[in-house]
C-alpha cells in the first residue's frame, strides 16, 4: 500500500507500521525526522525529483513524500468488542453499508478516532476497503482505528443483536435522534453515499433514526451524518 503525505507518513511511522521504501523529494526541508526513523526502522530511502513523486503519487498531493508500507491488518469484531470491554465502556460501533467513496472512509475514520468509537466495521465486497487515499484523508486516524471487513453485515448485525447490542440505522425517515437512547452497547449503521442503508439491513435494525433538518437540501455527506450521530452519542453518554 502507498501512503503519501508527511502528517499520514508520521503517524504511520509512529504507529508501527512497516515502511518498505521512502521516496523523498530533493531539497526540501522539513522531513529530516521522517528519513532518519524510518531509516531507523529499516526502510529504503529514494531521493528523487518531484516529477518522479509525481508519476508515484495517486492524489497528486504527496507534498514531497511517499512510504510503500505493509497494507492494513484488519481486525475482527471480537477485537473491537474486546476494546471496548478492556476499556470498561459500552460498545461504540459504527456499521458501514457500502460506503465506496475513499475520501467518505477517511473522513468517518478520522471522526471514530477523535469521537472514541471501538470501531468500524465494513463489508468486504463492493465497498472501499482502507487504501491509502483512505489513510491520507484520516489525517493518521486509520492507524489508530479498529477496522473489520466483515462477509455480511447483516449477519453481523444479527450476532450483534443476539448480544444485546442495540443497532440503529441513520435513515431521514427515522425517529429524532434525540429521542432513541444510545447509552448503551450500540451500533450505528450508515449506508452509502447514494443509496442509503439497503432496505432488508434496515429492517434489521433495532430502529431507523434521523438527524433533525430544517435546510431546502434534503440529505447530509455520509461522513458529516455519522459525526452528528457519533457526538449524540457522546452527549447521551457524558449526560448520563
Amino acid at each position: 500500500m502507498v501512503i503519501e503525505g508527511r502528517n499520514s507518513i508520521r503517524e504511520a511511522i509512529a504507529a508501527g507500521t512497516a515502511i518498505g521504501r521512502l521516496f523523498v523529494q530533493k531539497g526540501l526541508h522539513g522531513m529530516e525526522d521522517i528519513v532518519d526513523r524510518a531509516k531507523s526502522q529499516g526502510a529504503r530511502v529514494v531521493f528523487c525529483d518531484k516529477r518522479e513523486l509525481d508519476k508515484l503519487s495517486d492524489s497528486g498531493a504527496h507534498r514531497g513524500v511517499i512510504a510503500v508500507v505493509e497494507d492494513y491488518k484488519y481486525s475482527t469484531l471480537d477485537d473491537i468488542r474486546a476494546l471496548a470491554s478492556a476499556k470498561g465502556e459500552k460498545l461504540f460501533l459504527l456499521i458501514l453499508d457500502g460506503i465506496e467513496d475513499p475520501h467518505n472512509l477517511g473522513s468517518i475514520l478520522r471522526v471514530a478516532e477523535c469521537s472514541g468509537a471501538h470501531g468500524i466495521v465494513i463489508p468486504k465486497r463492493r465497498a472501499v476497503g482502507v487504501n491509502g487515499t483512505v489513510v491520507k484523508v484520516s489525517s493518521g486516524a486509520a492507524q489508530h482505528v479498529k477496522v473489520a471487513a466483515v462477509n455480511n453485515i447483516n449477519d453481523t448485525i444479527r450476532a450483534l443483536k443476539q448480544d444485546f447490542v442495540n443497532v440503529y440505522c441513520a435513515d431521514m425517515q427515522g425517529g429524532a435522534m434525540y429521542d432513541t437512547d444510545m447509552t448503551g452497547d450500540t451500533a450505528i449503521v450508515i449506508g452509502s453515499e447514494g443509496f442509503g442503508v439497503k432496505s432488508l439491513t434496515a429492517s434489521l435494525c433495532d430502529k431507523a433514526i434521523s438527524i433533525p433538518q430544517s435546510g431546502k437540501v434534503n440529505s447530509l455527506n455520509a461522513s458529516v451524518a455519522c459525526g452528528i450521530l457519533c457526538y449524540e452519542l457522546i452527549r447521551q453518554r457524558l449526560k448520563r
